[in-house]
């Protein structure tokens, strides 16, 4: 995080994008701000079965071996997009490049390039991921992006970044296994019904 916002008098105001998104972070402690496009988006905490679904998430990349060796895997980990001056998002799951520590370029976001994978799972605000980071990280040139659309009941698999867009836009329904690319690393089943049950409230 940027100590521009910190440095500035109490009550002043931000003068760029990313300072305003820095202040916001302070204000809003476990809040997600994102700057996506050149438009600040503010995400709450997620919830119970939102943290839940990234349990079950990590358990097969780590079976697979891709947080020990070529890549790692992380939560919450910025990426800086080429889609604004200032704009970064961060997902809720990547693999990423093991050198990432090389490639640091602001406000701990890191060089696209080094991102094999990124994963989101809906939360309130799900168009965010449905709509704006798909062409985002397409842009980015972000090879696969997967997201656990806990609102429509489905997981994506979106493949070929073009500009503003993924080429290959796979859906997955309940009772169905999904392969990843091998281009993440390793060989990563996901059990569709299992994601999605997870990210339902019980009771």
């Amino acid at each position: 995080m940027s100590a521009a916002a910190v440095e500035q008098p109490p009550n002043a105001e931000p003068s760029t994008l990313l300072e305003a998104a820095n202040q916001l972070m302070e204000q809003n402690p476990g809040f997600r701000v994102e700057i996506i496009g050149g438009v600040i988006i503010v995400t709450p905490p997620p919830d119970i079965p939102h943290a839940r679904v990234l349990n079950k998430l990590v358990r097969p990349f780590f079976a697979a071996g891709l947080d020990d060796g070529e890549t790692e895997v992380f939560q919450g980990v910025g990426v800086w997009l080429p889609t604004g001056p200032e704009d970064y998002a961060i997902p809720d799951l990547v693999v990423v490049d093991a050198d990432i520590d090389e490639h640091h370029i602001e406000s701990n976001c890191y060089d696209p390039a080094c991102f094999r994978l990124v994963l989101e799972v809906t939360s309130s605000n799900y168009n965010n991921d449905l709509k704006n980071k798909v062409a985002a990280y397409a842009d980015a040139n972000i090879p696969v992006y997967v997201i656990v659309d806990r609102k429509n009941d489905r997981v994506h698999v979106l493949t070929d970044p073009a500009p503003g867009t993924y080429e290959n836009h796979t859906l997955h329904a309940r009772g169905q296994q999904v392969t990843l690319p091998d281009s993440i690393g390793a060989k990563v089943t996901l059990d569709v019904t299992a994601l999605l049950q997870a990210g339902q409230h019980k009771g």
